[in-house]
């Protein structure tokens, strides 16, 4: 809707008065200078006020500046990472080399152990599925074989 009559400049005034909201920015009621009014400040916005977000803006800033992209890490965090996986190698090779070490002795203590713990477990399934007055009779033999050892000493 150009009007080819109307010099650009009163187009434009035109554009910005109109009432159908073609203006995206309206004119505030406060510019007219009256002192009573209590002009409005600008919110503070918490995130952009918060300490750890300037530091972060801060050292984005320094980073820019240096020509390090945004991927690259502090180098303080950077040496902390290579101290943990270093240590979490070492304790790798120590382990292993810890199992290397082992005499056979040793290892056949750990196979008898480990044959021991499952000969138990099994022995408690069966008697977990043994009828009850098994159960009792035996418990029956424990108490009367201690109070039979009571009587003699």
């Amino acid at each position: 809707k150009h009007l080819p009559f109307l010099p650009a400049s009163m187009y434009t005034e035109i554009q910005r008065e109109r009432p159908d909201g073609g203006t995206i920015l309206t004119h505030p009621d406060y510019i007219d200078g009256n002192p009573d009014l209590i002009k409005p400040k600008k919110l503070l916005n918490p995130v952009k006020a918060s300490k750890s977000h300037q530091e972060l803006h801060r050292e984005l800033l320094m980073n820019h500046k240096r020509g390090l992209g945004v991927e690259s890490k502090p180098e303080l965090q950077r040496v902390l990472e290579h101290r943990r996986r270093d240590l979490f190698i070492k304790q790798k090779k120590e382990e292993e080399e810890a199992k290397k070490l082992q005499s056979p002795f040793e290892k056949e203590l750990l196979k008898r152990h480990q044959r021991l713990d499952q000969l138990e477990k099994e022995q408690e399934k069966q008697e977990d599925h043994a009828p009850e007055f098994i159960k009792v009779k035996e418990n029956l033999r424990r108490t009367s074989t201690v109070t039979g050892d009571e009587k003699a000493a």
